[in-house]
């Protein structure tokens, strides 16, 4: 990777990932030795928080950071913190990864390097190369029409829109507007895609396996495939009015 690339700051959020927090760690750290880690703990009860400060401080590199949070506010608000902190603090590159071991670090380095050419490197499953392990079919289903409703609304050619893993140039999220980015789960990704498109950002996409967490409970939840609907059917119908309204304009003209 370009040295102009560098620093660059994975962010994890937690919440109740005591059992994998550890493990995924230690794979980024091989992964990649010179990247520094951001845990995010939504005060979680089971002592996630806790555990992040003892891995930040037998880091004798000073590679593992932790931000504590006192409430469990959401993925998206724990990212918008998170993504603060490393701007603050100089990082060329801010990583999405998911806690859970369904993002394998190992396909980072892959990430980063398509980063040369791009703002925003997607993780992606629904390209050629990518897939998904150990996921019902039930919820495959769900998530690949998720992505072609969002493609199909918003006019993007995104395959995977609603993904996690996903790597961003610190010019991308500081021009986007990250501070008035309300949207959680799925909805949080495609806002953040979504956003970094419009604002004539190159994205692309880059083929991983997801694997669904052996440990612990996913934190999807219907409130949030509801608000992400919604959502995305707002941001489609305010796309097609300013294209009525724009060939309105030039057809007066």
């Amino acid at each position: 990777m370009a040295d102009q690339l560098e620093p660059v700051l994975v962010v994890i959020p937690t919440y109740n990932e005591r059992d994998n927090l550890e493990p995924i760690v230690t794979r980024l750290q091989a992964a990649l030795p010179k990247a520094h880690v951001l845990v995010v703990d939504d005060g979680s009860p089971d002592g996630t928080g806790d555990l992040a400060d003892e891995l930040a401080a037998a880091d004798g590199e000073g590679r593992v950071h932790v931000l504590h949070r006192t409430e469990k506010n959401g993925l998206g608000a724990a990212y918008v913190a998170g993504f603060h902190w490393g701007l603050e603090r100089d990082y060329a590159v801010l990583v999405e990864m998911d806690a859970d071991g369904s993002h394998a670090p190992e396909d980072l380095p892959r990430m980063l390097d398509a980063l040369t050419d791009a703002d925003l490197v997607i993780g992606s499953r629904y390209v050629p190369g990518g897939r998904v392990v150990n996921w019902p079919a039930r919820r495959e289903f769900f998530s690949r029409g998720a992505n072609l409703y969002s493609r199909l609304a918003l006019g993007a050619k995104v395959k995977d829109i609603t993904a996690g893993f996903r790597a961003y140039r610190r010019a991308a999220l500081e021009k986007i507007r990250i501070d008035n980015v309300a949207s959680q789960g799925y909805c949080f990704q495609i806002d953040l895609a979504w956003r970094t498109i419009e604002a004539g950002f190159t994205v692309v996409e880059v083929p991983i396996t997801f694997t669904e967490r052996e440990r612990g409970q996913s934190k999807m939840t219907g409130d949030v495939i509801r608000e992400a609907l919604v959502r995305v059917t707002k941001w489609g119908l305010r796309r097609r009015g300013n294209q009525v309204r724009s060939l309105f304009v030039g057809r007066q003209q």
